[in-house]
């Protein structure tokens, strides 16, 4: 019976030493930006597809703790975070990637909308549009200015294809700008393009969507996360957990539905498509694996 007890003790011994090491595998916790305004929806499906590839693979990773710092965060400052390593604010944002982006952070290499934030329309004013029906060529494209926040990789493609750019540092002040006929173009991903008219039409009186055109270069957006050990588990785990998506069918279900939403309003069909190649993706963007692209070739074909 003292033997029995005895084993008992020891067992019970090794539970509890062993309790802590339980505990260490605790929720992995995801804090990602904020929008940068109210009306700020651009983010939105990223982080949603973020929760459904964390809970994809639950049962080989354990819990977790998707959420939003509770503070405004501009671009740079979300980055300057993640660069902090384990101690920043966040720890994850959803970015268009380019090659300094991939030295700084720890790049996810999955195209999150499929490139589809690489096809560019133009949010103009309304007497601008007579001047863009005679565009025929990249040349003529070039006469226009086109606004760009500076830290976004377009910046850097549009530069390389000697585009007239006019550069600020805050997004939302880029409205008031082309309000003000500081520049002629604000270009915009075609799934961001609606609902950032939507929310400044009020603010920016005659602003519009321009009705021929479309700017193309590949720019899909990853998931990054600090350079770090703990941002190396992260990364393991979001892209083995997208990787499911993929593979179970729900990410093109997602992507499908997403893009139906943000497509339903912008009008494709016969646009013009100028097309410049973009230096800055790595050798780490699976450009040869056409599932993770969508060429938006039924949608840009002209309507019979």
């Amino acid at each position: 019976m003292r033997k029995i007890l005895r084993s008992l003790v020891i067992l019970a011994a090794c539970l509890t030493t062993a309790a802590p090491g339980v505990r260490a595998a605790e929720a992995m916790k995801f804090i990602h930006p904020p929008p940068e305004n109210e009306g700020d929806q651009r983010h939105t499906y990223y982080w949603e597809l973020l929760d459904a590839a964390l809970q994809a693979n639950k049962s080989k990773y354990g819990d977790y703790q998707l959420a939003p710092y509770d503070k405004p965060m501009n671009f740079l400052r979300a980055v300057a975070e993640l660069e902090s390593g384990d101690t920043g604010r966040v720890n994850v944002v959803a970015r268009a990637t380019n090659l300094d982006l991939e030295q700084r952070l720890r790049p996810v290499p999955i195209p999150l909308d499929k490139g589809l934030l690489g096809y560019r329309l133009f949010l103009i004013m309304p007497e601008m549009q007579a001047r863009l029906d005679k565009v025929q060529s990249l040349d003529d494209l070039r006469q226009f200015s086109i606004g760009q926040a500076s830290p976004w990789t377009d910046v850097k493609i549009l530069q390389a294809a000697n585009m007239k750019l006019v550069i600020a540092d805050n997004y939302e002040g880029l409205f008031h700008m082309l309000g003000i006929r500081r520049y002629d173009l604000f270009s915009r991903g075609v799934n961001e393009i609606y609902s950032e008219w939507e929310a400044h039409k009020s603010s920016v009186r005659g602003l519009t969507i321009e009705k021929n055109l479309i700017l193309q270069y590949p720019m899909p957006r990853y998931f990054f996360v600090p350079r770090t050990e703990a941002g190396a588990r992260m990364a393991e785990r979001i892209e083995d957990g997208l990787q499911r998506l993929a593979k179970s069918g729900e990410f093109e279900r997602r992507y499908q539905a997403y893009k139906k939403l943000v497509l339903a309003d912008v009008h494709l069909a016969g646009r013009r498509v100028f097309r410049l190649p973009n230096a800055q993706l790595s050798p780490l963007a699976p450009l040869h694996e056409k599932f993770w692209w969508d060429d938006l070739a039924a949608e840009l074909a002209p309507k019979r």
